[in-house]
């Protein structure tokens, strides 16, 4: 009884071993030519990369702090609250120094986008 328990046992573990080693070989045995990689369509952008693309194209002509605040609510999935477009704009208009009637335009203007 002890030696068909024991060869059982054996048999297991070896069928275990066999099947794993006849794994490795057929996955790492199988590359793909370069040839093959470079002729595949280019894969379907992520939502996150659209979303990066399109919010770049209406950042236009922005730079620094400006285009940054923008980014950071376009990227976002929630939409900027009247609050943060105002604190965004009023540290635009105040790093322009910008006063009466152009802060006045600016302001208004910032607030529309």
């Amino acid at each position: 009884m002890k030696k068909l328990l024991t060869l059982s046992a054996l048999s297991l573990v070896l069928s275990f071993g066999a099947a794993h080693a006849a794994d490795t070989p057929a996955k790492a045995a199988a590359p793909v030519p370069a040839a093959a990689a470079s002729a595949a369509p280019a894969a379907e952008p992520t939502k996150q990369q659209s979303k990066m693309g399109t919010c770049n194209k209406e950042a236009g002509e922005m730079k620094g702090d400006e285009r940054k605040a923008f980014m950071k609510t376009c990227l976002s999935n929630k939409p900027a609250t009247q609050q943060d477009k105002m604190k965004t704009c009023n540290a635009d208009a105040k790093a322009k120094t910008l006063k009466g009637d152009e802060r006045k335009a600016f302001m208004s203007e910032c607030l529309k986008k």
